[in-house]
This record gives C-alpha cells, structure tokens and sequence, in this order.
C-alpha cells in the first residue's frame, strides 16, 4: 500500500528549545529504519513524503503494517517524522520526532486503500500549539488519515 505524508505549517528553520538553545538549519524527514530521509527545510511552504508500506491482515480482523519506515511493535505501530539540525557538511542532528500511529487508523480505511490501489493520504500540521517543531504521538485534529 502507498502511504502518502503531506506536512503543512511548518515552524521554521531556526528553534529555540525549552532549555534556551538555538537551533538552526532546521529540517523534518521521513525515518527510515534508524536514518532520515527526504530532508526538508522547517521553513518550506510544504512537505510530502511518499512510502511504500505492506499491510498484512490477522485471522481476528486486525491489521498490522511492515516496511522499512515501520516502528514499533505489532498492535502499536508507527511511523516517525524526525526533526534535526543539519551543519554545514550535511550531518543531521536529530533532536525530535513526532509519531503518527498507524495502529489507531480504521482498520476499513486502511484495507479500502489497500484493496482499491489508492494511496492512504496523512495530513499534518507540523508546528505544535507553542509554534516549534511538532513532536510525540500526533492525534487529530493536527493528523487526518483518508484515502487519496
């Protein structure tokens, strides 16, 4: 199944953290196994990611998902968007990551994409109530999941 991400409102590229500490060249991608990917700029108009992910369905009617971006454990998995600062030679310091759970979409939703070949489309809002990076398990009404 085709899992499409498209981020919007995102915070910036400079923070300042709860500690006091700035941080620059802000950017937000896609975690693959334990890497970033598909960096983009805090301060974009926009973000999307594109990802494959497979979904195998239980005897009981539940679902679970497998793939390279896929964390966590049976009945409680998710994907991370991973927020860093990235230096002048490219290296990316993580320093956040926001989980979207994809244990807590509508099992229908999820086998109506697979079944129709039609991507299951996640709408965030990246900026949290305090205008940083959003971060933590993301629930409505700052994620819609639907089918594309």
């Amino acid at each position: 199944m085709r899992v499409v991400i498209e981020g919007r409102d995102l915070p910036g590229a400079e923070f300042c953290d709860a500690d006091g500490s700035r941080l620059g060249e802000v950017h937000v991608g896609i975690q693959i196994r334990r890497d970033p990917c598909d960096l983009v700029r805090g301060d974009a108009e926009s973000a999307r990611w594109e990802l494959d992910v497979s979904v195998v369905a239980g005897d009981d009617g539940d679902v679970d998902f497998r793939g390279p971006a896929v964390q966590g454990r049976r009945g409680d998995r998710f994907l991370y968007l991973t927020w860093g600062s990235v230096d002048g030679d490219g290296a990316f310091d993580m320093f956040r990551r926001a989980k979207l759970m994809l244990s807590r979409i509508d099992p229908e939703l999820v086998l109506a994409a697979e079944s129709g070949g039609r991507p299951l489309v996640a709408r965030v809002v990246l900026t949290d109530e305090y205008g940083g990076p959003r971060c933590a398990r993301v629930d409505p009404p700052a994620l819609e999941w639907s089918l594309g």
